[in-house]
């Protein structure tokens, strides 16, 4: 759970939600009260939940520690496979639109020959 948002693609769209919620909160003084009430409702779930589950995550910890290990070299195996999944966003616009310029571009002498 802790390397996912190290991903710029996850990390990139949780920031874009983030900034939409905010936003709609800001501009909607009945839904900011609504989301408020719901924030503070989740928050209280989560508090009475982790007490319940505390006692079975001390027993778990070793399995979830080896699940978890298990999960990072699975990201990182991932990584190397999609190398554009470490990558900032805004370098995997620019590398796209590079991409596609060249390509258009050699379209457009193939037809043109």
């Amino acid at each position: 759970v802790k390397e996912v948002p190290k991903l710029s693609l996850e990390s990139s769209a949780c920031e874009v939600v983030s900034a939409a919620y905010a936003s709609s909160k800001e501009s909607h003084p009945c839904l900011s009260s609504v989301c408020d009430a719901a924030e503070k409702g989740v928050q209280s779930v989560i508090q009475a939940m982790a007490s319940c589950v505390q006692p079975v995550l001390a027993t778990l910890e070793p399995h979830v520690a080896a699940a978890s290990e298990c999960a990072a070299k699975g990201l990182d195996k991932l990584g190397e496979k999609l190398p554009l999944l470490p990558k900032p966003v805004e370098q995997i616009l620019s590398d796209t639109k590079e991409l596609l310029s060249s390509r258009g571009a050699e379209m457009k002498e193939a037809v043109s020959s």
